[in-house]
């Protein structure tokens, strides 16, 4: 069945990297991180980029912390929003918001008012108008009247669950909704998370995605669009989707990914060194 021009158009805008291991995943993030902070500052001033959380970005997040990086990024022009994270206290082992700060975010030199984490402490709802509010407040300043992130990384659970947006999770109601509650994943708290809409604005979204039980996930959100995964539902309005993966989530030789039989419109870049 031939596609579309506006499905072509999308794939043109979607690259997969596949790197050998978890190390070079993770240099190959951070220097995805340090191009795009570079590009739009130059292009407008600041740089947006929010945050996920997991065991998997942890590496990456380490070495921004560590030279070439705090040299690189402009932080004092940075900001750091997060996708999403769970309603518990920020020093909770379980804070997405307190594995970064853990990570790198104490040891480089941002300024605290750059950093906007997920408020944590009241009802969900009431926290996810709150941040709302903060978004808002934050881009029409920037001159935007919506939440154009430059930069957004996300990763991938073994169910397709993205941000803490899970399947079966009914949709939300308006596009200008940005932040929602969700309740579930491990453990199974209450969350707050960005929606749909407000994710598939940015400008650039990077899945970062290694090991091998992630593998059978990838060939589902690959190979089956039926499927319906949340993760498939990550499209970028005008902006590149990035498939950042290690060697065991793509279940083959970086020479010859199995994506590339899926989306043969789409970019593959592979090899053992870092881009």
């Amino acid at each position: 069945m031939s596609r579309s021009i506006a499905e072509q158009d999308m794939l043109a805008q979607e690259e997969i990297i596949v790197k050998m291991d978890a190390v070079q995943l993770a240099q190959t993030g951070a220097e995805i991180f340090c191009q795009a902070a570079g590009t739009s500052i130059a292009r407008h001033g600041f740089f947006a980029v929010a945050l996920s959380g997991g065991s998997t970005p942890r590496a990456m997040h380490r070495l921004l912390a560590r030279q070439p990086a705090v040299a690189q990024i402009r932080w004092t022009h940075t900001h750091i929003f997060w996708v999403d994270e769970r309603m518990v206290p920020y020093d909770h082992p379980d804070s997405n918001f307190g594995a970064a700060q853990a990570d790198f975010l104490t040891r480089v030199p941002i300024p605290p008012q750059n950093i906007h984490p997920m408020p944590v402490r009241g009802e969900p709802a009431t926290e996810a108008l709150r941040y709302q509010a903060e978004l808002k407040a934050f881009f029409q300043a920037a001159g935007r009247t919506a939440p154009v992130f430059d930069l957004i990384f996300l990763g991938i659970g073994v169910d397709g669950h993205t941000a803490s947006l899970f399947p079966g999770q009914a949709p939300s109601a308006r596009v200008d909704q940005w932040v929602r509650t969700a309740k579930g994943g491990k453990p199974d708290v209450w969350r707050l998370t960005l929606t749909y809409p407000a994710i598939n604005l940015a400008g650039h979204i990077v899945f970062l995605v290694s090991g091998e039980d992630k593998a059978p996930i990838l060939e589902a959100v690959f190979g089956d669009r039926r499927a319906q995964l949340p993760a498939q539902k990550i499209r970028p309005s005008n902006g590149k989707l990035t498939w950042l993966l290690d060697q065991a989530a793509a279940r083959s030789h970086p020479k010859q990914p199995r994506k590339a039989n899926r989306h043969p419109s789409a970019s593959i870049t592979t090899g053992s060194k870092t881009s």
